[in-house]
């Protein structure tokens, strides 16, 4: 049976149409998947993301546990709030999930995992535990919501009102804020400013309806998915796998190489995949002409090899078709990708394909 958000009641009092997601009863769009796409890119929209696990850990090997744990190094984070994103990796280099790292100050951090791996990067977190002095704790009692847009930071922080608005508003870009019981971050998923928020799930459906109040309009997974296309941003299980390491799907910036002796899980595949030259980079692709760019499209580069597409929309903003790709690392600016049978014309551009509403192209 599915599982549901605390904001299913108001998802079905907004009329979303509703989809299974990940084992969660989840809205795909509340109308119109284009509407309400334009909507984050010109104003403000929320999302429910409260299907999504947060898990806090705590005690005086955590820090150096996520440093074994993940490719990048939580060392990084200097003051508290401050976010790092990266990846959990196998022994072999491959991405067992992509996750976002907050350090809360001593001892404690909070990590924010995908749906769809839950139960593997729980088990996997668990098994790595070892003799490190650190608890792990599922916050099963938290919601999440992802208020995003241009004018987005300035609702969200009129919904928290008083003290907890100034300190929202004065967080900079991948940090956040215990604020009380609740937790907000200037975090997305979608190529636009705005706070991720993490609050008791109780407290869920007043935030959302206190926030609709505002004009902030709801928005459903469909608009998500290619409002983070455009952002450029991997979708796990689609851009990247365990069979994918970060340096095959542009994640090559979140591994951090220094210090040499930090021994992360999968440290020495990388190295040698390093040393050795990675035969396949991680593009994003324009169609030329007319059609529909989707994921696993045969990619031909005439006189190098092929690729496939990894994933792929109709970009509402840009009025094109565009995808991100895994191609040879030979390919130059141009391709071809095979749709239903034919070749179109394609070409090869470094994502972002838009941010903060405005083309990267």
């Amino acid at each position: 049976m599915s599982q549901r958000t605390p904001l299913y009641s108001e998802h079905v009092a907004a009329g979303a149409k509703l989809v299974d997601f990940a084992g969660w009863e989840m809205p795909l769009h509340y109308g119109s998947q284009l509407e309400e796409h334009h909507q984050v890119r010109r104003d403000a929209g929320v999302f429910d993301v409260s299907h999504m696990t947060v898990v806090d850990l705590q005690g005086a090997g955590a820090g150096d546990f996520l440093r074994h744990l993940l490719a990048n190094d939580v060392a990084k984070l200097k003051s508290p709030g401050k976010a790092l994103y990266g990846c959990m990796l196998t022994p072999q280099g491959g991405v067992i999930d992509d996750l976002i790292t907050y350090w809360l100050g001593g001892e404690r951090y909070r990590v924010v995992v995908n749906a769809a791996t839950h139960d593997k990067d729980l088990a996997w977190m668990r098994e790595q535990v070892g003799a490190f002095a650190v608890t792990l704790h599922e916050r099963a009692d938290l919601a999440m919501l992802a208020v995003q847009g241009p004018n987005a930071r300035e609702r969200a922080a009129g919904v928290l009102g008083g003290a907890d608005a100034e300190a929202a508003l004065a967080l900079k870009p991948f940090s956040g804020a215990e604020l009380g019981d609740r937790f907000v971050a200037r975090t997305g998923y979608t190529g636009e400013d705005g706070f991720e928020i993490m609050l008791p799930a109780d407290e869920a459906a007043a935030f959302w309806r206190a926030l609709l109040a505002t004009g902030v309009k709801p928005i459903g997974l469909g608009a998500r998915d290619t409002l983070r296309l455009e952002a450029g941003m991997n979708l796990y299980g689609t851009d990247m796998d365990e069979t994918i390491s970060p340096l095959e799907c542009g994640l090559g910036w979140t591994i951090a190489w220094e210090p040499a002796e930090r021994d992360f899980i999968g440290r020495e595949a990388l190295e040698r995949q390093r040393e050795t030259g990675v035969q396949r980079r991680f593009v994003g692709l324009v169609l030329e002409g007319r059609g529909v760019l989707r994921g696993h499209q045969r990619i031909v580069v005439e006189g190098v090899g092929e690729g496939e597409t990894t994933s792929g929309t109709f970009s509402p903003t840009l009025g094109v078709a565009i995808a991100l790709a895994r191609v040879p690392a030979d390919t130059g600016e141009r391709c071809e990708v095979d749709i239903r049978g034919k070749l179109h014309a394609a070409r090869v551009v470094k994502p972002p394909f838009v941010r903060n509403g405005e083309s990267c192209l």
